[in-house]
């Protein structure tokens, strides 16, 4: 299940629209339909007003969420430059072209930059 599908079901459950849910967190009903539909991403700070609306941890929600984490991706442009820039250029066209999911764009960063066991 991705971030979008769970934000609705947790809505639902609460029996909640869309544009009360919205009003609520003080955003649009539109950019809530993105969010849920997987068209756009919410900020850290609306998915921590998310969580705390739906009574859920920000990790809760945060493991649906299937974006490569930022942090990764700064640090391979910093190790490894020439890999980061082909690698943002790549993000760049999945993205537009959705031709790509956003777990085959991990699988991509994780086969790149692996995290060492501890």
């Amino acid at each position: 299940m991705k971030l979008g599908e769970y934000i609705r079901q947790l809505r639902e459950a609460k029996d909640i629209s869309l544009r009360e849910f919205a009003g609520r967190l003080n955003l649009t009903p539109a950019f809530i339909s993105d969010i849920e539909l997987g068209k756009r991403n919410p900020s850290k700070d609306v998915l921590n007003q998310m969580a705390e609306f739906f009574g859920v941890s920000t990790e809760d929600l945060a493991k649906y969420d299937e974006r490569v984490p930022v942090d990764d991706t700064k640090k391979l442009m910093q190790t490894n430059p020439a890999a980061g820039a082909a690698v943002g250029v790549l993000l760049r066209k999945a993205v537009e072209n959705r031709q790509v999911t956003q777990a085959d764009i991990k699988k991509i960063m994780d086969a790149i930059n692996p995290k060492k066991e501890e």
